[in-house]
């Protein structure tokens, strides 16, 4: 994967500089990352929350997931654009929205969990390893 990376907001507000290595990419088929994105799925990338540096006022909001995480989801309070989230079963962990990325061409989603709400429109290569809801934690 490509470190360092950076992204940010579709107008620009927030940014963002991360040096860590990500730990993994990922597509998730839940409902809340359906509406949130506003598509079938949400890919993102997930790295070490010190090894991200964010610039700009990110407004977010908290749920409870199908999991029974508590999600809090970033994402720019002038163009709407969803930026990252949080998750509380991962601590430490920043899972960037890869549409936010400068350059989104080097993810390579390894994994797709919560396929028992996968959309029939938006179907994603079996040879991915799949979860039909959280992958096992540990």
């Amino acid at each position: 994967m490509a470190t360092p990376f950076e992204g940010g907001c579709h107008c620009g507000v927030i940014r963002y500089r991360a040096t860590a290595e990500p730990a993994g990419a990922a597509h998730c088929h839940c409902r809340d990352c359906q509406k949130t994105v506003g598509s079938a799925f949400s890919t993102f990338v997930f790295v070490p929350r010190d090894g991200v540096a964010i610039t700009g006022q990110a407004k977010s909001y908290t749920v409870t997931g199908e999991s029974g995480s508590k999600v809090t989801r970033s994402f720019c309070g002038e163009c709407g654009s969803p930026v990252f989230s949080e998750v509380t079963s991962m601590p430490g962990m920043v899972f960037i929205k890869a549409g936010s990325l400068d350059d989104p061409s080097w993810v390579q989603p390894g994994m797709q969990f919560w396929t028992d709400r996968q959309q029939p429109w938006g179907k994603i290569p079996a040879e991915i390893m799949s979860f039909p809801t959280n992958p096992p934690q540990g």
